[in-house]
């Protein structure tokens, strides 16, 4: 990963523009990181993952509440599948 000062970024974006196809590239402000470039499929990749973990949480609480179980051919009955 590189890291890059903003003055810098600001003279230097096509060349960033490159790199993050193969690498992210941190961008810090006043020695802080404030941003990072990353590719358009690397970004969607990210998303991808999120909502992979993000439902992964949602079914991990539903497993965990407690109350009666409903068999799935009643489910599909409730929803109109069936």
């Amino acid at each position: 990963m590189s890291t890059i000062n903003i003055t810098d970024a600001r003279s230097r974006l096509p060349e960033l523009l490159s790199i993050v196809e193969s690498e992210p590239v941190f961008i810090e402000r006043r020695g802080h990181r404030a941003a990072v470039l990353v590719s358009p499929e690397r970004y969607e990749q990210m998303l991808d993952a999120l909502e992979e973990v993000e439902d992964i949480a949602a079914f991990d609480a539903a497993m965990a509440e407690e109350g009666d179980n409903i068999p799935w051919a009643q489910v599909k009955v409730d929803l109109g599948w069936a």
